[in-house]
């Protein structure tokens, strides 16, 4: 017979093991960020016309939506984490989703802790077509994390519609 509490340790293992490295991953670039580009819009081009490092930044959701609204977004992102931690427990035995609310959940709280401490979240990472002057808005690793996650668990929701999670 299994320990239970054995079990539960390992399930939450590749959740933490995702999670703890993209938040950690996010933190030092973010201060790495801080110290080297000292100058708010600063550009770095690392592949010209293509790729920038920016130090920009942002105290709204993505694409700036709700800017402004610093009080709003930590109570989203609250609620965002109350449903990772709700998905976790109805979908714990799929080491899939383990790996995908981890990502999800480094991303939430790498951004979180910048709302609560900064006010506003640190962005630089900068991808466009220069020629064109086209580039898409900066974002940075707790946003790339997010996205993955979010991408897993759509992928994994899609394949999985027909299938009834209690079974």
């Amino acid at each position: 017979m299994q320990n239970p509490k054995k079990n539960v340790t390992l399930n939450v293992l590749p959740l933490i093991c995702v999670a703890v490295p993209m938040l950690i991953l996010d933190w030092g670039t973010k201060w790495l960020v801080q110290k080297y580009i000292t100058r708010m819009t600063e550009v770095i081009q690392i592949i010209p016309g293509f790729f920038n490092l920016r130090h920009d930044r942002n105290d709204g959701a993505a694409f700036g939506v709700l800017a402004g609204h610093r009080v709003l977004l930590i109570l989203i992102t609250i609620v965002a984490l109350v449903f990772i931690f709700s998905y976790y427990l109805r979908f714990r035995e799929s080491r899939w989703m383990q790996i995908s609310l981890g990502f999800l959940l480094g991303g939430a709280i790498g951004n979180f802790i910048d709302r609560l401490y900064l006010g506003e979240v640190i962005d630089f990472l900068q991808f466009g077509i220069a020629s064109q002057g086209l580039f898409w808005p900066t974002f940075n690793v707790a946003d790339v994390s997010v996205c993955i996650g979010a991408g897993m668990l759509i992928v994994y929701l899609f394949r999985n519609r027909n299938q009834d999670p209690q079974a």
